[in-house]
């Protein structure tokens, strides 16, 4: 006679793994006294587990509170994030050509720059990271991080990295079409500094990939194994990604498996 366990049929002559495939967990669940199922359910906040399971209420301590019970098995849900998104104007005027075209490539320091932002997740909200990379060396040399998605945060960390590389003549700046970068702000800059302004063609993410590959990479080796309380908490392991490990340690293929620092004393341009 076939039995039912949690909405699984464990048929005779079948092993009980077999039988429940996917459903382990319901079975966990199951074995559990009904009280506690009912006390608890996965939907309640990390709070809200936290105190069922704590001292009067179920066992478990403070797991419930982090989220997960190594014991029962539960979860926190967590609040659905909203992602963010650029409202701001992008006047015509300010919308530079695809000047760089792909040729993600240098063949000297302070030739062609890159640039983009991206978003970190904490739990006071959203952390903005600004970024400026050297294509000669993949090396970030400029940085800049924010609660706001504002100009001044795409600003800075050009500023940044004109001050480190010293004002370099014959400049290259690459980023999207986002209001940051169009704005009367960021353009008098580029203007003041004699640099030249390149933006991807609008909606083409390809066109600026070597930005998109190191966000990626700051995101897979370091922010999505974490989980931030405060925005200075991501902010302090940003800077340590950055600056111990990316730019003086982290090897890329395209420059023959050396770091950014490594490539450029290599090439006598540190």
């Amino acid at each position: 006679m076939a039995v039912r366990v949690c909405g699984a049929i464990c048929v005779p002559g079948a092993s009980l793994a077999a039988s429940i495939g996917s459903r382990g967990s319901c079975l966990r669940r199951a074995c559990r006294p009904a009280s506690a199922r009912r006390a608890c359910p996965s939907s309640l906040g990390g709070a809200r587990v936290g105190r069922a399971r704590g001292p009067g209420g179920l066992p478990g301590g403070n797991a419930g509170v982090a989220g997960v019970s190594p014991a029962g098995g539960q979860r926190a849900r967590r609040k659905r994030r909203r992602l963010p998104f650029d409202l701001g104007a992008r006047p015509e005027h300010a919308i530079a050509p695809n000047v760089l075209d792909r040729q993600f490539e240098a063949t000297a320091p302070n030739q062609r720059w890159v640039a983009d932002f991206t978003y970190i997740w904490t739990d006071e909200g959203w952390l903005y990271v600004a970024a400026v990379m050297d294509l000669f060396s993949r090396r970030i040399v400029g940085w800049s991080m924010s609660s706001q998605m504002t100009a001044q945060l795409v600003t800075d960390a050009l500023l940044m990295a004109i001050w480190r590389r010293g004002r370099p003549q014959e400049l290259l700046h690459h980023s999207d079409q986002g209001s940051q970068y169009t704005s009367e702000l960021f353009q008098r800059l580029l203007a003041d500094q004699g640099i030249t302004c390149s933006m991807s063609r609008s909606g083409n993410v390809w066109d600026n990939s070597a930005m998109e590959s190191f966000f990626s990479s700051l995101k897979t080796e370091r922010v999505h194994r974490k989980m931030y309380r405060t925005r200075d908490e991501a902010k302090a392991d940003v800077f340590d990604y950055v600056e111990r490990f990316y730019n003086p340690r982290r090897r890329h293929s395209t420059i023959g498996y050396l770091s950014p620092a490594d490539y450029e004393e290599a090439a006598g341009s540190a």
